[in-house]
């Protein structure tokens, strides 16, 4: 091994140091066995060209869900190995020894806060802009991780930016499926771009977000800004540049055979299917930049499991497919203990005046539990998501704990002098929610958020104003992210109440000994006279 030559007497203090930061991200033994790989058994180091080629990304003709394409994407990915080189990784004496190697590695991907590794993914980016001949007014103020970034980007921009996280991490998740390795599937994200433009630019009231040219959007977001949108709606965007690194030098490690695996989730992503889902792959993503945690990890592996359409183990529920209602909801989310995603389509009521305007949006919710037929809220946590035709992420606020409420109505014919409203709400208070959805799940109302303390605050959809919003509801779905356990629980607890039911539904004769006995005499006498006095037999 190149590296190992090198031994613990003869190491210096700063590879020592270099050794033990990388060691610390528990990538030590994966970076000797890559350069070992890579390197020139006897310069023992590694050819710029060798390293470039390992980092290099080639689609020739990615296929894009949304209909505004910049032409200039995938040569900006095939300048994307050669930036990253150059920016991290120093050639000494024709080649990049193991010093030079672990350099690299740690200030690109070593351990650094959120902020730092943003900073490391616009100068990879920056670098290819520059390599491809376009110009960015991005300006570092020294080499430092943590240096001053001055500057700004346009709409188009941010777009190219957050394919190239996406594709970068689309490499890593489909390098094992064969058939997709020379594919490149990019997602409509103009939610997420739309959502850097309102947090980061100042625009026209006037202006349309149904209908938006975002490639000839001129408008210019300052990276400070942009930086404090990415770490507040996608802190783990930089994470997406790190798995990469790691993945290509991964996949040069071992060249294992791993298709057999991909027998079960390939298929056309880019098809379309006949009943599309509101968990599109570019919603999903977006959701997923969220957070770093096994909910996260649940909706990327739905990003990149084929057609989303047809992932039905996690589907639990749409209301298209299963029927409208608090009831039909109810009977395909119960026993479900698991994290769920309710996405809510809805569409405003001074839309219905002119059918060719016709302006829906998406909002949702995500609980980290199961629902329960409570009065009142409950829940540990959860966000508020507005989807589409903007992106944004409302997380706790920390003041209040109503995360969810969920009532059906009561069993029993009980008077209730100030009953419960039937429903399922998120935030807010009870009669003043800030998501209200009715029992018939016909209309949806959408609170301005001054009246809710759980989730932070902001506009759920476009031009909300402080008077609430009654939509009818186009569609709902819940996604299930708790895994196969979760799912299997709520199979098990099915299976039993169906059991239930059905052993209620037998009535054993046999066990009355006369019609005098007999239920059917009971509910002969109850019709004949119902408030008949009974004399009880002593």
């Amino acid at each position: 091994m190149g590296a190992s030559s090198s031994t613990e007497q003869t190491a210096s203090p700063e590879q020592r140091e270099l050794e033990s930061l990388a060691a610390s991200t528990g990538t030590l033994p994966l970076l000797k066995k890559a350069f070992s790989n890579l390197s020139d058994p006897q310069t023992n180091t590694i050819s710029i060209q060798s390293l470039q080629q390992c980092f290099s990304l080639n689609y020739e003709d990615p296929v894009c869900e949304s209909p505004q394409k910049p032409e200039s994407f995938p040569r900006l990915l095939d300048h994307l190995g050669p930036s990253i080189v150059d920016l991290f990784f120093m050639s000494e004496k024709g080649g990049i020894s193991w010093l030079g190697f672990l350099r690299g590695y740690v200030k690109s991907c070593g351990r650094m806060s959120t902020s730092m590794s943003l900073n490391m993914l616009l100068r990879a980016f920056a670098m290819a802009l520059k390599k491809l001949g376009i110009s960015s007014k991005l300006e570092f103020e020294s080499d430092d991780a943590d240096c001053k970034i001055n500057g700004s980007l346009l709409p188009s921009h941010v777009l190219l930016l957050l394919w190239m996280c996406w594709a970068m991490l689309w490499n890593v998740r489909t390098s094992k499926f064969s058939e997709r390795r020379g594919k490149l599937f990019l997602p409509d994200i103009n939610h997420l771009v739309l959502s850097a433009v309102v947090s980061c630019a100042e625009v026209d009231s006037s202006w349309d977000v149904w209908d938006c040219d975002i490639l000839g959007l001129d408008v210019q977001l300052p990276v400070g800004k942009f930086l404090a949108w990415a770490l507040t709606t996608a802190p783990t965007l930089p994470d997406c540049f790190t798995q990469f690194v790691l993945g290509r030098l991964g996949s040069s490690v071992t060249a294992e055979d791993e298709s057999g695996s991909s027998q079960s989730v390939l298929g056309d992503i880019s098809s379309k299917a006949s009943q599309p889902s509101l968990l599109t792959h570019g919603r999903a993503w977006a959701i997923s930049l969220g957070s770093r945690n096994t909910i996260s990890e649940e909706i990327l592996k739905a990003c990149f499991a084929g057609d989303i359409v047809g992932a039905d183990e996690n589907l639990l529920y749409r209301s298209s497919a299963h029927g409208k209602g608090l009831n039909r909801f109810w009977s395909n989310v119960e026993g479900y203990n698991g994290p769920l995603l309710i996405l809510i389509s809805a569409i405003s009521e001074d839309a219905h005046q002119d059918s060719s305007k016709t302006k829906k949006w998406i909002i949702g919710a995500l609980t980290h539990q199961g629902f329960e037929n409570k009065e009142t809220y409950y829940g540990s946590s959860g966000n508020l998501y507005a989807i589409s035709p903007i992106f944004h992420l409302f997380s706790p606020s920390g003041k209040e704990k109503n995360f969810v409420y969920s009532h059906l109505h009561p069993m029993g014919r009980v008077y209730e002098s100030h009953p419960k409203p039937v429903g399922i709400a998120f935030g807010g208070t009870i009669a003043n929610e800030r998501i209200f959805i009715d029992e018939d799940f016909a209309r949806v109302i959408v609170r301005h958020h001054a009246v809710d303390k759980t989730y932070q605050h902001g506009s759920l959809i476009p031009n909300q104003g402080f008077l609430p919003v009654e939509s009818s509801i186009l569609e709902v779905e819940v996604w299930g992210l708790g895994g196969k356990t979760a799912k299997g629980v709520q199979d098990k607890y099915k299976k039993r109440e169906e059991l239930f039911t059905e052993q209620r539904r037998k009535v054993d004769l046999k066990t009355f000994a006369n019609w005098e006995d007999s239920p059917e005499k009971m509910m002969m006498d109850m019709l004949d006279d119902p408030n008949r006095v009974q004399r009880e037999d002593r």
